[in-house]
């Protein structure tokens, strides 16, 4: 079938032959038929390589950066001898286009930019080789036809943005098969273990991270994405291998900001696709499953950013070489190959015909957003209560390309997110503005807009993710345009409180952000003991909060030699200044000397891995303490966890999953003797109705539809595991379960009546989430269990989330 297709582009496209003879085939440089056998990842670079190098007249190639296991990222970019010879100009002048001030009235001879995305999901591995068929085509194989295509258009090819997960999948594979293809589904060669290739070395899944960014491949791809914003992307997946072909136009729920010309240039693209699919009877579908909402997908990032994006979807995954379907058919890698091959060209073609009118929409796109975005709402301020969150929300509206500015003097009206109520408030001067008349309006508004306007429940994925709830900070939306006054937040140095001290009786600093959390870290790893404030106190005048830390200089400093000079160099380092305490006396609360300020452990943290565990839960957290707080942990294998000395560590993290009821005695004597058990989501179902544990589902085995919804969950301020948050938590759920009250601990996060705020909910998922218990604490011995009732750190972009996570692991005893 792969030949046959590559006869039928040569007949109908007109071929005249090689017009790039030194480039060699992939066959021929391989040294195997491609589609016989997977191409590593470096086989499948060195050949990009050499295209680049034996044809530099119609091909650059790009290294962008590296995967977290250091392998190399790139992309070649391709068009015709006199668009290559002025590539920086139709870049530069693009980038003019994509800011909507574009002087020109006529746009003679700027191509059109199509952008090639393969292999984001290691395991539907057909992908990266088509990009290396697609390669060939647009070079040494190229027809007249194609370059009459390349003319008016520039192609960006990525050819595998996640090669960590295609080196895993490509390795178990390989072990696994044999001298022939198995062709049986049951054959393991079809049936990856855990974590399998899908996913990056965190175990992320980079096909939802284009917005959030939290990954290293996600962020170098996404310079280089927007250096040249192109006009048409399309991504190139797998899925079941049963599955016939999935094509654009999508399916409904399709945001209402997408454009009319963005629904169009779908159904065009589909139609010439389903042309050449239909010449040879090949199934496909359109119009289903795969819809375009939810924000960091790479088709939705294209739309939101100017351009059409579309998913291409071909059924493959876990289908190695060979494999026999449902339908009794035997799908091979040649034919996946094929496929994918056969719509990227045809898209190209489609691409080529209406360049000129694509540019001209990407045109009008940036000039319509500076002067009428979308939307009711003109600004979003968020309130500057929480420096450090908000400062990382800046850096996310940086990666994005989205402007803001800080402060404002005029009293405003606006929704008020937390009550849903539109009430006058007066700005601050770190309050931060996004107003949207700015180039990326849509971008802006569809990750700020207080609740997604959905058409059509039946979703792919998650229906909310306002990003004021994502970070945990007030914020208003409001129908006026205002402007803030100033680049940047005022970031006076605080000042130390009371009489400045050489030998101060203690240094305090309040917790509310990730910061304070890395400098705790730094300084438990010097040897200073640090103290947690379980309970508010004013002295000299600070009022300072529950799970401030304390260093008490009298205890420390005959351990520790030059102990202010360490705490100084800590405080340079994190940019935090240790407030200088000259007293231990407090005017309101305990004095210092109280057993309300007790001494914090050093965390020696183990995080179970493996077979019933969710992978993606595990390397939300593995990622947030080794790559975010740069803290030391251990992973240790389910299999193994009663086989080790649970006594090395002091905290065990327990991510969700699937796991048998109940749990081991030396474990739960481990914790009798002063473990921390944090159970996340699924894991704390299996403690449920299981002593010595309280823990209890509310209503179990009844479930409602809840798609990924955000409720207000309302905290204990006096409890550490809520330090930093204030009053209530924003929690996106992805079902209904709650739990019943702890009758003896301590209910951290409960649900109230009128608790939803945002997103796709059923009646009866929104009644049952009105009252119960979603975080808890309780002590059994002299040890302590956490329960977080869901992931708070769900694809490590919930911000709010990752402040309670970090109470549990460090703050709370």
């Amino acid at each position: 079938m792969a030949k046959s297709i590559l006869l039928f582009f040569a007949s109908l496209l007109l071929g005249s032959g090689v017009l790039v003879a030194q480039v060699r085939t992939p066959d021929d440089y391989l040294g195997y038929e491609l589609g016989s056998r997977f191409t590593s990842h470096d086989q499948l670079i060195a050949y990009f390589k050499h295209v680049a190098a034996a044809d530099k007249e119609h091909i650059k190639l790009i290294s962008y950066g590296t995967s977290y296991e250091g392998r190399e990222l790139i992309a070649v970019i391709i068009s015709s001898t006199e668009n290559m010879s002025r590539l920086e100009e139709i870049r530069q002048q693009n980038l003019r286009l994509s800011k909507g001030r574009f002087a020109g009235k006529a746009l003679k001879g700027q191509p059109a930019i199509m952008w090639m995305s393969y292999n984001v999901h290691g395991n539907e591995a057909s992908t990266s080789e088509t990009a290396a068929k697609t390669l060939y085509a647009l070079t040494g194989g190229r027809t007249n036809e194609i370059e009459r295509w390349l003319s008016n258009t520039v192609v960006i090819i990525d050819p595998c943005l996640n090669p960590d997960g295609r080196t895993r999948y490509l390795n178990y594979f390989n072990e696994v098969s044999g001298a022939a293809p198995n062709l049986s589904p049951l054959a393991r060669e079809h049936n990856e273990p855990w974590p399998g290739g899908r996913s990056n070395h965190y175990y992320f899944d980079l096909n939802r991270d284009w917005a959030w960014q939290t990954q290293q491949e996600t962020r170098h791809r996404l310079k280089l994405y927007r250096q040249w914003m192109p006009q048409v992307m399309v991504d190139f997946h797998e899925q079941n291998y049963n599955e016939p072909y999935y094509f654009a136009p999508a399916a409904e729920p399709i945001h209402v900001d997408v454009t009319p010309w963005q629904r169009e240039f779908q159904t065009i693209a589909g139609k010439n696709n389903a042309k050449y699919f239909d010449e040879y009877g090949w199934q496909y579908f359109t119009k289903e499953r795969f819809d375009l909402l939810y924000p960091s997908y790479g088709d939705t990032y294209a739309l939101y950013n100017g351009g059409v994006g579309m998913t291409y979807e071909q059924g493959g995954i876990d289908a190695g070489l060979a494999v026999i379907t449902l339908q009794g058919d035997t799908l091979t890698l040649k034919d996946r190959i094929a496929h994918h091959y056969t719509t990227g060209l045809a898209t190209l073609e489609t691409v080529s015909r209406h360049a000129d009118k694509l540019v001209q929409e990407f045109k009008s796109y940036f000039e319509k957003a500076l002067i009428a975005p979308p939307g009711i709402y003109k600004t979003y301020v968020v309130r500057g209560v929480n420096g450090g969150r908000l400062q990382k929300l800046a850096e996310l509206l940086d990666r994005n390309g989205i402007s803001y500015a800080y402060g404002q003097n005029t009293a405003l009206r606006g929704l008020n997110y937390e009550t849903g109520k539109t009430e006058q408030f007066q700005p601050g001067r770190n309050d931060l503005f996004v107003n949207l008349h700015q180039p990326a309006a849509m971008l802006a508004n569809v990750l700020f807009e207080p609740r997604t306007e959905v058409r059509d429940s039946n979703t792919y994925d998650i229906t909310a993710w306002s990003l004021p709830y994502v970070y945990g900070l007030p914020a208003y939306a409001v129908k006026e345009s205002v402007k803030g006054l100033y680049p940047s937040p005022d970031t006076a140095t605080q000042k130390t409180v009371g009489p400045p001290a050489v030998r101060p009786y203690a240094w305090v600093v309040d917790w509310n952000s990730l910061t304070h959390a890395r400098l705790l870290i730094d300084l438990q790893a010097a040897g200073i003991k640090v103290r947690v404030a379980e309970e508010p106190f004013t002295i000299a005048g600070k009022q300072v909060a529950v799970g401030a830390l304390l260093v008490y200089r009298a205890e420390n400093e005959k351990n520790i030699p030059g102990l202010v000079a360490k705490i100084e160099a800590l405080q340079r380092k994190h940019t935090i200044v240790l407030q200088a305490i000259a007293s231990g006396y407090a005017e309101k609360g305990k004095d210092l000397g109280s057993s309300a300020y007790p001494v914090l452990r050093a965390p020696k943290i183990a995080l179970l891995a493996g077979s019933g565990s969710t992978a993606q839960n595990v390397g939300e957290i593995w990622h947030f303490l080794e790559r975010e707080l740069r803290c030391h942990i251990t992973t240790v294998n389910i299999e193994s966890l009663d086989l080790i000395d649970i006594r090395n560590f002091n905290v065990l993290i327990v991510p969700d999953g699937l796991y048998d009821a109940g749990i081991s005695e030396h474990l739960q004597d481990w914790i009798k003797a002063g473990g921390k058990l944090i159970l996340i989501d699924r894991a704390a179902d299996a403690v449920a109705d299981w002593k010595p544990f309280q823990i209890r589902i509310r209503e179990a085995g009844k479930e409602n539809s809840l798609p990924g919804a955000i409720f207000k969950l309302q905290m204990d301020a006096a409890h550490p595991l809520s330090a930093g948050i204030e009053k209530c938590y924003f929690a996106l759920k992805t079902d209904d379960k709650v739990y019943e009250p702890l009758e003896k601990g301590k209910n951290v996060g409960s649900f109230h009546s009128g608790s939803y705020v945002s997103g796709i909910a059923s009646k009866a998922a929104c009644q049952k989430l009105n009252s119960g218990m979603l975080f808890g604490v309780e002590k059994i011995g002299s040890g302590t269990v956490i329960y977080l009732g869901n992931n708070i750190l769900f694809r490590s972009f919930w911000e709010s989330g990752k402040q309670i996570f970090a109470n549990a692991v460090f703050l709370v005893n």
